[in-house]
């Protein structure tokens, strides 16, 4: 470090200070320096002076604002000065670029911390997810991303699967806040009634569905429900019976702070399915990476499945893009779903034959998957990246996959979302959430609803690409 240097390390001190020190401080820095042979010296000596300068400037620019002025310097008992009192003065240049670097940095960390994805909320309403909210989350209970040829002839649907798309809960009104107010007799008797017709109307097992009205019914004679006068109560109370009556986890009534619409969802206009189109369009259909990395590994990063009739080309240039490596890393960390067909179309050029397929929105769950043809990648390894936001359709595709054997699941266990389920509309505040279709695996034993799906080799999300490129490049070996 020159002395010029050093100089300008000195000009970073309050101008009282400098006046009153800086020749003996600079005369002091060339002693040192004289003492100091040999580079470990010197580099323990400027180390003395970086750490000095660290501790000092601060408490140097706090005791020059002082409340009183002073054109003096203040002296203790002993003589030596003390710096509380220095003048008054505006900031010197160099204090200004020592306070724009640490602002900059604390920008630069601030938004870093920001892109941190924050655990995945199913809904995209604006507000804080209400129980009806969640239990149409939790079933996936779709509203319909627009179809068709840009007429109005394409529906949005209300009760029942169409896709594993995200649902929204549109109350009549966002000014239509409930007020939290007893419930009275009369409004208990009518989501009672509510919840019994649907279960016996709609519940794909009739029996069970029976079992859990009379269920219902033997309560309300024994008085189990007249103490309660609270919504999300006597929602969970009704949730707890009916699933004890069935044995199903997806049955569920819910209570909503906001009034509840009786009328299904207008169609979506032409303008809602041009601006659906040019969303996809913007954000290359949610396409984020498709690259060879090196050791002739495809890797293809997408984050959801969206509409095949819009995005289909693209994914299928993406896949065709890495069509020649020798193995394939399908990245599914941000993955929060879509439609089942394209879900089927992004697996069928991994396999050389038909195979099982399990849809579990489908009437037919257990259904079959045809190869593509001309795939170069249906004898490939494939390795899949999971995370806790992969949801939905990403974790059929996993499942799938995973059953099948086809692909390695690498990365953390991902959300857990998933069952078809129809909402229906029990009362202004009170709704109940029913699976109407009877779920065939073809695999056999439980699948990721709930649980989400479990990675064959668990590693942080993070890191999961790293250790995929290392599995793949080790099984070419």
């Amino acid at each position: 470090m020159s002395e010029r240097v050093f100089a300008l390390l000195v000009r970073l001190y309050p101008a009282a200070f400098r006046e009153k020190y800086q020749q003996d401080v600079l005369q002091l820095y060339r002693d040192r320096l004289q003492d100091e042979p040999g580079p470990v010296r010197k580099t323990r000596l400027y180390c003395d002076l970086l750490v000095d300068a660290a501790v000092g400037l601060p408490m140097a620019w706090r005791n020059s604002y002082g409340e009183v002025a002073s054109t003096r310097v203040a002296t203790d008992a002993s003589g030596l000065p003390s710096f509380h009192m220095l003048e008054r003065e505006p900031l010197r240049p160099g204090s200004v670029i020592v306070g724009c670097v640490f602002s900059l940095t604390a920008l630069v960390a601030l938004g870093m911390v920001m892109r941190i994805p924050a655990p995945h909320r199913y809904s995209n309403s604006r507000e804080g997810l209400s129980p009806v909210e969640t239990v149409l989350d939790r079933l996936n209970r779709v509203v319909s991303a627009p179809t068709g040829n840009g007429d109005n002839s394409d529906t949005t649907t209300v009760n029942g699967p169409s896709s594993q798309g995200q649902a929204e809960l549109r109350p009549g009104s966002e000014k239509a806040q409930a007020k939290a107010e007893p419930l009275t007799e009369p409004q208990k008797e009518e989501v009672l009634q509510g919840v019994s017709d649907n279960l016996t109307a709609r519940y794909f097992d009739r029996e069970k569905a029976d079992a859990a009205v009379e269920k219902l019914r033997a309560l309300k004679k024994q008085g189990a429900y007249d103490g309660i006068v609270d919504g999300p109560t006597f929602a969970d109370r009704l949730t707890a019976d009916i699933r004890s009556a069935t044995g199903d986890a997806h049955l569920n009534v819910a209570y909503s702070r906001n009034s509840i619409q009786n009328a299904a969802p207008s169609r979506p206009s032409t303008a809602d399915i041009l601006r659906y189109r040019a969303m996809l369009a913007q954000e290359n259909c949610s396409i984020e990476d498709a690259e060879v990395l090196p050791g002739d590994i495809g890797y293809v990063k997408f984050n959801s499945f969206p509409e095949a009739s819009v995005c289909g080309g693209n994914l299928r240039k993406a896949i065709t893009k890495v069509g020649g490596t020798r193995a394939l890393i399908l990245d599914l960390r941000d993955n929060s779903g879509g439609f089942p067909e394209t879900v089927a179309e992004v697996a069928a050029p991994l396999f050389a034959r038909t195979v099982a397929w399990y849809n579990p929105r489908a009437a037919q769950s257990a259904t079959t998957l045809k190869p593509a043809r001309g795939s170069t990648l249906a004898n490939e390894p494939v390795y899949i990246l999971t995370s806790p936001r992969t949801l939905s359709g990403a974790e059929q595709f996993t499942y799938n996959l995973k059953m099948l054997k086809r692909a390695t699941i690498v990365g953390e266990t991902t959300g857990g979302g998933g069952h078809v389920g129809a909402f229906h509309r029990v009362g202004d505040h009170f709704g109940i959430g029913i699976p109407e279709t009877k779920i065939t695996n073809p695999y056999g034993g439980p699948d990721w609803d709930g649980i989400g799906v479990e990675p064959d080799v668990k590693v942080k999300a993070a890191d999961a690409l790293g250790e995929a490129e290392k599995m793949a490049a080790k099984r070419m070996q």
